[in-house]
């Protein structure tokens, strides 16, 4: 009856087995003598001609019944019953033992030969409405837009920033136009076509007088003021300052930065004013979205966390619609730990569409983690409402429920979970397989998915099974949907399978249709019929999650041969997924319900997300620890060889890193991050001057995912092979997808000394100082060709 508590549930359906009827089990479950059932069976038994469960003879022969056995008791001694004849109410209430008169189990041979028979029985419960009423997926929607209302974009403004700086270039033309005719009035409008046809003398001379002339004319105030109030927009705009300056220091600070800017914007105006004037631009390489998502992950896994925020918000601010980027920077966030801004992400991703399932899944995680657990809740209902078949979705909601001690739920939720993961196996399986191929009957059918995502096959195929005493296992006692367990029928199989296919075809049907789920029951097992219903939920020890996985895996596994164990079960698929997002905080709750499940258990891949957490924490021993596990179950597991490398790499053992990610790069498939992989075997070959190996492991790793830390590496092994066009090339490359790496910076300047082109080297120098670089080694290395060469220091 368990089931009726589920949300929604109006109808269950079952098979139950037929047991023998004894007082004392009655006694024990119910604390009454009697049953109202046992005395109607035995009517019918008495009386089958009178008309049977529905006869109006049966309601008032109940009473005559109870007092005829009233008087067989008496005859079994002889005498009635001391404690019967006073008050055996009073006696069935104050003891706890069963009643001396029942007859054993065995010596009831009427009940005995039902269990013989592997009896069954089929009951429906049908109900006017739920006992518990389940949300509609419009209300979910409802109270998730009033907690995050779609905001539509926001109107442009005709001022802001971009308005200032447009101004200001309007500006500087009118003032340039204005102090060009001036020119062309003083000196005239034709000027020498070669610069070496006039001498800096008269220039200087005509920029004097020029001055002199805008000066006493009063044409340079005018300008001054024209331009004033464009400058005062981009201060108040663009820089944001509308208040005074609280030290005399911090507004000459900020005098400068404002002059920098307004030079460089006077050059672009000048530039868009007279373009037969301006010089070519050079062609730039604009990176793509997918670009500074490579960018922003490698300066995490080298913990650069304001260089990969930098990286984060430039996607941001390039496309602000994207809920992609929203999401990875939400994930970005959770990894740092500012789980404010991880979940102002996340609702802003699900702002731009409220249908995305793992906008609301995040949310939802977010919500846990904040202790906001009825928007939680919320957040996971919609979820498994807009996606029924989201295994991740419904672990999430049992994970929930777990926490708020709803046992109930927490199990409905379970095994909808296993129960779309396996059908989701069996569609992939079924898609590769045109055709199954019966091999007792020798004929080919069509394979179809039955109402739990089992396969069925014709009832002929149904009936041989059961014929042949093969059946399905059964799900968990307490799931929502649990199964039939069919036994091999002696006395009439083809009328009790005919009626098991009427079954399954009635519950096919009404599965598909959302507005009345049906929820079937199961028997109970022999071992768990002897305790209730609330005792059955009360218990969430390992014993419970055993069974879950056992049953629902057993369940969906008529033969051994048929139909494969799916590979992860519905807790990795969710630890996976919140790897994927950095919710480590969640993870290890997850990896406690993947322990006790036997369907995963301690695998290779559990104790790999072990070590993985434990990484993050910089907790090498413990990470040490489940790696030697992990290898020892799957030893060519190339994910176990690089994380390993990567635990070696950051405790600065480099040798056995070399080792390891060497062992990585020679299997056959690939570990799952091979970037890091060959970015980290690379920069071990350039210590140890491997560079020949340095070389082809950086054009591998440019091959798959460029960057600007692959080009920089091979640009180096380049270098110090003497190979100096390549390493040219390279490092150009490196320096067109970040120009602010001084390593770049300098490796270019190392360069252009070595072939001789000392302007080139002075730029790449003076950038190379500017943007600090760390290395002194390296910093050394270009002072002492500078001196070798003679030049590339201005400051000699």
């Amino acid at each position: 009856m368990v089931p009726l508590l589920y949300p929604g549930v109006k109808r269950i359906r079952g098979a139950f087995h037929v047991y023998p009827y004894l007082d004392g089990t009655v006694f024990e479950k119910t604390k009454c003598l009697f049953s109202l059932f046992r005395d109607t069976g035995h009517h019918l038994v008495h009386n089958n001609k009178a008309g049977g469960l529905n006869s109006p003879l049966s309601k008032p022969l109940s009473k005559n019944l109870k007092e005829e056995r009233t008087g067989k008791d008496k005859d079994i001694d002889g005498r009635p019953r001391l404690g019967e004849l006073q008050a055996p109410s009073i006696k069935s209430q104050s003891s706890d033992t069963p009643l001396e008169s029942e007859a054993p189990l065995s010596h009831n041979l009427e009940g005995q030969q039902y269990v013989e028979a592997g009896t069954y029985i089929v009951l429906e419960i049908q109900l006017d409405k739920a006992l518990v009423p389940k949300r509609m997926p419009e209300e979910l929607a409802r109270r998730v837009k009033d907690m995050i209302p779609p905001r539509p974009p926001l109107t442009r403004r005709t001022g802001g920033a971009q308005k200032a700086v447009s101004d200001y270039h309007s500006q500087i033309k009118s003032i340039s136009r204005a102090i060009l005719n001036e020119y062309h009035r003083m000196f005239g409008k034709h000027r020498p076509k070669e610069e070496s046809d006039i001498d800096n003398e008269t220039m200087e001379e005509q920029k004097c007088q020029l001055n002199y002339e805008l000066n006493c004319s009063g044409k340079y105030f005018a300008f001054k003021e024209q331009l004033k109030h464009a400058v005062v927009k981009i201060v108040r705009e663009k820089y944001l300052k509308t208040t005074a300056f609280e030290s005399q220091e911090e507004l000459q600070t900020f005098i400068s930065e404002l002059y920098v800017f307004l030079v460089d914007q006077m050059h672009v105006a000048l530039n868009q004013a007279m373009p037969e004037d301006a010089p070519s631009s050079t062609s730039t390489i604009q990176t793509s979205s997918e670009q500074l998502r490579l960018f922003a992950f490698e300066a995490e896994v080298d913990e650069k966390f304001e260089m990969a925020a930098v990286y984060y918000e430039e996607r941001l601010v390039r496309e602000p619609q994207n809920l992609e980027n929203w999401l990875d920077y939400g994930s970005f966030c959770l990894l740092t730990e500012d789980n404010i801004k991880a979940q102002e992400c996340f609702r802003k991703a699900l702002s731009l569409n409220e249908s995305h399932v793992h906008s609301l899944l995040l949310c939802g995680v977010l919500a846990v983690l904040l202790e906001n657990y009825e928007q939680a809740e919320i957040f996971f209902e919609d979820a498994t409402c807009l996606e029924p078949t989201n295994v991740v979705a419904w672990t999430l909601l049992g994970l929930f429920y777990e926490i708020q001690n709803n046992d109930i739920r927490m199990e409905m939720a379970f095994h909808e979970a296993f129960k779309q993961l396996q059908a989701r196996t069996l569609q992939t399986k079924l898609k590769s397989t045109a055709t199954v191929q019966n091999i007792e009957e020798g004929v080919k059918t069509e394979p179809s998915f039955g109402p739990w995502g089992i396969t069925q096959e014709s009832s002929t195929a149904i009936k041989s099974e059961g014929q042949t005493g093969i059946r399905p296992r059964t799900s968990h006692p307490l799931s929502p949907r649990p199964t039939v367990e069919l036994h091999p029928q002696p006395q009439g199989p083809n009328t009790a399978l005919s009626s098991l296919d009427e079954f399954l075809e009635e519950s096919s049907k009404a599965q598909s249709d959302s507005q009345e789920p049906i929820i079937t029951v199961q028997p109970l097992e022999s071992s768990l019929t002897q305790k209730s219903s609330n005792a059955l939920l009360k218990e969430l020890t390992s014993k419970k999650e055993t069974s879950k996985c056992q049953d629902s895996s057993a369940f969906f596994s008529p033969t051994h041969q048929a139909i494969p164990q799916p590979p992860v079960t519905i807790f990795m698929e969710t630890i996976r997924f919140l790897m994927k997002v950095n919710a480590v905080q969640f993870v290890h709750r997850v990896l406690a319900h993947e322990l006790l499940c036997p369907q995963g258990g301690p695998s290779c891949e559990y104790y790999l997300v072990l070590a993985q957490t434990h990484l993050l924490k910089k907790d090498f021993a413990k990470t040490e620890e489940y790696l030697q596990q992990a290898a020892q179950m799957d030893y060519l597991n190339p994910n176990v060889w690089g994380v390993k490398g990567h635990l070696y790499f950051l405790s600065g053992n480099h040798a056995e890193a070399k080792e390891c990610y060497e062992r990585t790069v020679s299997f056959v498939v690939d570990a799952s991050e091979m970037h890091f992989i060959f970015l980290r075997l690379g920069h071990i070959y350039l210590e140890e001057k491997e560079y020949d190996n340095a070389k082809r492991t950086y054009m591998q790793a440019c091959k798959r995912s460029p960057s600007c830390l692959t080009w920089l590496g091979l640009g180096i092994a380049c270098y110090r092979l003497e190979e100096l066009t390549e390493a040219e090339d390279a490092l150009s490359e490196a320096n067109a997808l970040n120009n602010c790496n001084a390593e770049v910076w300098a490796y270019l300047a190392l360069v252009c000394l070595k072939v001789g082109r000392q302007l080139e080297a002075e730029q790449a120098y003076k950038y190379t100082v500017k943007l600090k670089l760390k290395d002194q080694a390296l910093l050394e290395e270009i002072h002492s060709v500078q001196e070798m060469v003679g030049f590339g220091n201005p400051s000699f």
